[in-house]
């Protein structure tokens, strides 16, 4: 690999006496000793943190992700061609992408994610992805200026939307959200961390750049859609959606949110579009999974998880590109992944959009709501010490603007219990 893709924005840097450990082994332990990692065990995955200690947190999800990429690699590595594995992510890299994806997320999931870019529009949004580059690229405690200062590969990784926010759409003033499904966020980095974007993306000629930074307008300006990501986080996103349609899916049945009548209603007309042997042993896991042995009901969830690692492949979606990092995806073919879009919508219809679950999420938006109001009304009477300061020092320097952008990344890194905590300490007589 290039020495441009494991450089870091630091520069060079003399290794600690003795320590051999390669690039994607350093990254892999400052993801891992990052306070922003260890708060995903109390943010919320699907289920609310602390309502049953079995469900997935973004913690345990963030594992079984990581799991799952080096399965991928492993995968690879013996089906591949030659100049393919030649491509292939080291694994401590993979585990690199996949533990640290979701540190961007706020308290609360996706709702809170949509509650802090609401709050954010006039001062450019908000979006978890764009979070977490910013935490590893900035705000991480390792370098007082480079956050966890991961190399440049690590971070074009992670880059599951490498373009910036777009303008977006400003509501009338001291307008009530109402419904805050308007709001959900771009799927984009935010335009005051432009400056790490260009630097990641520096090894790119100015052809393959703008090849790999084109986007899509949706129906509903602004909203847009990056077409393209890289072969390094094609894997990471691909390990993550089999976690979430898969690992989520065994929280639901467990728990009784999803019943086999459920199961059967949305699946049968799946597998009735599928042939040859998902076809047959579709059906047969479905019986696993409803078991009453829980011996069977994991050999089915280990079984899934098969189906799709051991489909997946490398296939150019850039062929007009030179860098092979950007030319390359990995995978599913389409009954694969119609199978594993069609168990994401089975958790997302059966447990997501669930009035229960709904109800919750519509709360602790709320409470965000009104965390954001009350900082931004009196920040140098009610944020912390140190985040005051931040705070203080940004809006002498960058106005308004930059010092929104400080209360969000306080907002963002609570956990939520610290979130409810903070709500209970300024609101709950």
């Amino acid at each position: 690999m290039s020495a441009h893709w494991q450089a870091r924005r630091s520069g060079p840097s003399a290794q600690r006496p003795g320590d051999r450990r390669t690039p994607w082994q350093r990254d892999r332990a400052r993801v891992l000793h990052s306070a922003a990692f260890r708060r995903l065990q109390s943010k919320t995955q699907i289920m609310n943190v602390g309502e049953n200690d079995f469900y997935r947190t973004r913690l345990t999800h963030s594992l079984e992700a990581a799991q799952i990429g080096t399965s991928l690699i492993n995968q690879l590595a013996h089906v591949a061609s030659a100049q393919e594995q030649a491509l292939l992510p080291d694994l401590n890299l993979m585990e690199t992408l996949c533990l640290a994806h979701d540190i961007g997320h706020p308290p609360f999931g996706h709702g809170g994610e949509t509650a802090l870019n609401y709050k954010m529009l006039g001062s450019g949004g908000f979006e978890g992805n764009g979070q977490t580059f910013r935490i590893v690229g900035k705000l991480e405690a390792y370098h007082s200026e480079h956050g966890m200062d991961l190399t440049r590969r690590s971070l074009l990784g992670l880059l599951k939307y490498p373009v910036l926010m777009p303008d977006l759409p400003q509501p009338p003033q001291a307008q009530q959200p109402g419904s805050l499904a308007q709001w959900k966020p771009a799927k984009a980095l935010f335009a005051c961390d432009a400056d790490l974007l260009d630097w990641v993306l520096e090894p790119l000629s100015s052809i393959d750049r703008a090849l790999f930074q084109q986007v899509q307008q949706l129906d509903k300006s602004p909203w847009q859609k990056s077409l393209h990501k890289s072969f390094d986080a094609s894997l990471m996103e691909l390990a993550d959606d089999i976690a979430y349609g898969v690992h989520d899916l065994e929280d639901a049945v467990v728990t009784g949110t999803l019943s086999e009548t459920q199961w059967h209603a949305h699946l049968d007309k799946v597998v009735a579009e599928l042939d040859g042997e998902l076809a047959d042993l579709v059906p047969r896991l479905g019986v696993q999974l409803f078991s009453s042995s829980h011996s069977a009901r994991k050999d089915a969830i280990g079984a899934l998880v098969n189906i799709f690692v051991t489909a997946v492949r490398v296939q150019e979606v850039l062929s007009d590109a030179e860098e092979p990092l950007i030319r390359y995806n990995a995978t599913l073919p389409s009954a694969e992944r119609f199978l594993l879009d069609s168990l994401k919508a089975v958790v997302f219809e059966h447990v997501i959009n669930q009035p229960s679950i709904q109800q919750l999420r519509y709360r602790s938006q709320n409470m965000l709501l009104d965390l954001y109001t009350a900082f931004y009304n009196e920040p140098m009477r009610l944020l912390p010490h140190n985040t005051r300061s931040r705070w203080q020092l940004a809006f002498e320097t960058g106005g308004q603007v930059a010092a929104d952008r400080i209360l969000c990344d306080y907002i963002a890194g609570m956990t939520d219990d610290y979130a409810h905590r903070m709500y209970r300490n300024l609101f709950v007589i």
